[in-house]
């Protein structure tokens, strides 16, 4: 569903990202990590044309840079680490703006464009607050009505920067694990960058780890969640650990005094 083939994107005279080649195919949930400065929000950047590149980027086989916006939009939803929201705006205006990829550039919403948007937002356990002001949310209820627009948006593949950055430990699994129902009900491809490494290990197929602008190495969770690995990129104080579940846990340890 997703390609890309010796992209490259540079700030000035630093190389952010350096020939990174790779793919996601459909209905994959792959999870991009490494160290702050990796690359990981160039990358998406770069995928859904927010920043300028080198290479050659598909999805769904369309070269991305050959698409109109509208085209793109409804292709990929797009859950930024830092979205623009508008403080007077609605809850349900907000999520509105999800199908503006599907509306004429003289149309108005339709009857649907509302159906889709209000199971958007109940999805979402947002439909209490629906005629709330952004203003008035907090930063838990703010994420998961970004992620409401973009499930609005209908479109096969959802990109994602840290989108548990601003919830608490349980809710950050409930987040998670909705996306994951979503994917499946709906054939989605999922890409997303997370800091938190036990949490992409239990919930993505693949991990892409990237250092310095490249791909350092790619594989299952149990292929690149190792000792040597991490220690590797994230340095010696980060440790794996195997619960009684079976599952991987990444866990930081102090330097002993």
């Amino acid at each position: 569903m997703i390609g890309f083939d010796g992209v490259t994107v540079r700030y000035g005279a630093c190389l952010a990202l350096d020939a990174v080649a790779g793919q996601v195919t459909n209905g994959e949930w792959l999870a991009l990590i490494g160290p702050n400065g990796a690359g990981k929000t160039t990358l998406l950047g770069a995928i859904t044309r927010l920043l300028p590149y080198e290479g050659v980027i598909t999805v769904d086989g369309n070269r991305v840079t050959g698409l109109r916006r509208r085209e793109l939009a409804r292709l990929i939803a797009y859950v930024p680490q830092r979205p623009v929201l508008p403080p007077d705006m609605t809850v349900s205006e907000y999520v509105l703006l999800g199908r503006t990829a599907h509306i004429g550039y003289l149309g108005t919403e339709t009857d649907r464009d509302r159906r889709v948007c209000a199971a958007a937002i109940d999805r979402l356990d947002l439909g209490r607050m629906a005629d709330r002001a952004l203003r008035a949310m907090s930063g838990g209820e703010l994420q998961r009505v970004v992620l409401a627009r973009a499930i609005a948006q209908d479109a096969p593949v959802l990109l994602l920067d840290e989108p548990t950055s601003a919830l608490d430990l349980g809710r950050r699994v409930d987040a998670l694990e909705l996306i994951d129902e979503i994917r499946r009900e709906r054939a989605l491809t999922v890409l997303s960058a997370i800091h938190d490494l036990t949490l992409a290990g239990q919930f993505a197929d693949r991990l892409m780890l990237l250092s310095d602008g490249r791909i350092a190495v790619s594989g299952s969770p149990a292929e690149v969640l190792t000792d040597a690995i991490l220690t590797a990129h994230f340095g010696p104080s980060v440790q794996v650990l195997t619960t009684d579940t079976g599952e991987l846990a990444v866990v930081s340890r102090r330097a002993q005094r």
